[in-house]
């Protein structure tokens, strides 16, 4: 008897369209993370079930830590700012400023100064400065 084995050639399945190449990350909402804290923070106060209620999320322990974490720093801030009026980010650079801008303009009263005394020295040296026309001062 002569055996006939009938072969199959190998064909290489297409990829499977139900897996994604790159699973895409679950994203929370900020209403979704304050319903899950207040539910596992009840939970806790209760005596427990807080496992369940992150399994039911499909969340981990430790990103309830860090949303935990998140919260706390969150509401320290808050607590934390000062009322009234902010100080001006600008006031140091503005006094700097303001100071310079003094600076120069007694400097410049000096230099108007030292101008008189020479142009009336040149008078009594018999040496006078003509003056400037009336579109230049």
């Amino acid at each position: 008897m002569s055996e006939t084995k009938s072969t199959v050639p190998f064909v290489a399945s297409a990829v499977d369209p139900e897996v994604t190449a790159k699973p895409q990350r679950r994203i929370f909402t900020a209403a979704d993370k304050k319903r899950i804290l207040l539910e596992t923070d009840q939970a806790v106060a209760s005596g427990g079930g807080v496992s369940a209620i992150l399994r039911r999320e499909g969340v981990y322990s430790s990103t309830l830590h860090g949303w935990r974490k998140e919260r706390d720093r969150a509401v320290s801030k808050a607590f934390s700012q000062n009322r009234g009026p902010q100080p001006n980010p600008l006031a140091g650079e503005n006094e700097k400023l303001r100071l310079q801008n003094q600076r120069l303009q007694e400097e410049l009263e000096k230099a108007h100064i030292i101008i008189e005394v020479q142009k009336k020295v040149a008078q009594l040296l018999g040496n006078p400065v003509p003056k400037p026309p009336n579109n230049e001062k």
